[in-house]
């Protein structure tokens, strides 16, 4: 039976994070050392090909894009952004330490969102019927290999919800540059909505020879 591979990675660095800020949909570029490194990368390491690319709307995603597939024409969704942290982007965690509704966030209340923000529960909700669609309209399409480059937070939850082996968001990290290989196969996803994680991404190169 046919199966589906969807290649998830996330965009290369940019200044805000490396500064411990929180940036979700705060629209910054690539850093020119997240666009050296990612280059960088590319030389070392085998980017898998695809027939179909997805991307974040944010320039940090669609410059990754562009870095790494110039030859393909992205297919941009809204809902691949990042949670939108509201009035907490830009800040640190020690900026907002004595933020009482920050430390029940960051331990896991789904009550609780940022001011003007998204909860954890929305984010999830969002970006769950986003992949479902994706992967129902790879199966309707035949389109068997994809890329969706994303960011970190998307990436983690994806796969703490879809992806075999179970792991924890946390357990899902990966730098930037870098992801995880998912495969879809039509009757465990009907059966279960849950796909096999076979691999991270990008590979040596001396790996594949």
């Amino acid at each position: 039976m046919k199966s589906y591979v969807i290649h998830f990675i996330r965009h290369g660095s940019i200044d805000e994070t490396l500064s411990g800020k929180y940036i979700g949909t705060t629209d910054v570029p690539l850093s020119d050392k997240g666009k050296t490194a990612l280059r960088k990368l590319d030389y070392d390491y085998s980017y898998p090909g695809a027939q179909a690319l997805f991307t974040s709307p944010l320039k940090r995603c669609t410059q990754t894009a562009q870095l790494l597939y110039p030859d393909l024409k992205p297919l941009v969704i809204a809902n691949l952004s990042e949670c939108n942290f509201g009035e907490w982007e830009g800040k640190t965690a020690d900026e907002l330490k004595n933020d009482e509704d920050f430390q029940k966030w960051l331990a896991g209340d789904n009550s609780v969102k940022p001011p003007r923000g998204e909860s954890n529960a929305d984010f999830v909700r969002r970006i769950c019927l986003m992949f479902e669609s994706i992967v129902e309209g790879l199966m309707k399409t035949g389109v068997t290999e994809s890329v969706i480059i994303t960011h970190g937070g998307v990436i983690m939850t994806l796969l703490a919800v879809y992806g075999l082996p179970q792991a924890k968001p946390f357990e899902w990290t990966m730098d930037n540059g870098f992801g995880y290989s998912v495969r879809v196969t039509p009757m465990l996803w009907q059966r279960g909505k849950v796909c096999e994680v076979f691999q991270k991404v990008p590979l040596l190169r001396e790996e594949q020879e």
